[in-house]
């Protein structure tokens, strides 16, 4: 199991980047939206936690910056009807304490947020893992420079009338461009893109 690399970012999109190792050998990770607005540009060094989903149709890495990103992707990963691509948006929608708040909460609202999550869907997973991510719950103190901005322009664009899929798509287009300075910077270039 990959657990970790570190490495040079080669490629950064919307959806995932590239990590060239030492060894010279490449892994194309997919990363959240909250993971992807940390990352740095093209040429800069980096050390991502992975969590390798083997499913019979493909091989995926997921990357995290902090551990307990990855400990939630993966309880994520445990509940009925939540696979990777809905754990990853859920983990795009809401740092990993504002999830682990919305499901101890048990804050339907907020999780009907995600694309593809509806009443039910929600219902269901926020009983069967309220219990489980409990201690993750707790806010982490933040380095300077690890914000929410990207959450809070998703937000700002939703709370305008675009659908959170295509907020999401706007946001992680200027972040692939490029990470603007201020959350204002990043909601008008996602307005102007």
């Amino acid at each position: 199991m990959i657990s970790r690399l570190r490495g040079t970012v080669l490629t950064r999109d919307a959806e995932r980047v590239e990590v060239e190792t030492s060894g010279g050998v490449v892994y194309e990770v997919e990363v959240p939206l909250t993971v992807l607005q940390r990352l740095p540009s093209p040429g800069g060094a980096v050390e991502i936690r992975t969590v390798q989903v083997v499913t019979e149709n493909s091989v995926a890495l997921y990357g995290f910056v902090d551990a307990h990103e990855r400990t939630l992707f993966q309880r994520l990963l445990t509940a009925s009807g939540v696979g990777a691509k809905v754990a990853l948006a859920m983990m795009s929608t809401f740092s990993a304490e504002r999830l682990a708040r919305a499901l101890v909460e048990k804050d339907l609202t907020a999780l009907q947020q995600v694309s593809g999550i509806g009443r039910k869907k929600a219902e269901k997973i926020a009983l069967e893992l309220a219990d489980r991510v409990a201690d993750l719950a707790i806010v982490t103190p933040r380095a300077p420079g690890q914000s929410s901005g990207a959450q809070e322009a998703v937000q700002a664009l939703v709370a305008l009338g675009y659908s959170f899929a295509d907020a999401d798509r706007a946001v992680r287009e200027v972040l692939e461009a490029g990470t603007p300075k201020t959350t204002d910077e990043l909601i008008r270039k996602a307005l102007a893109g």
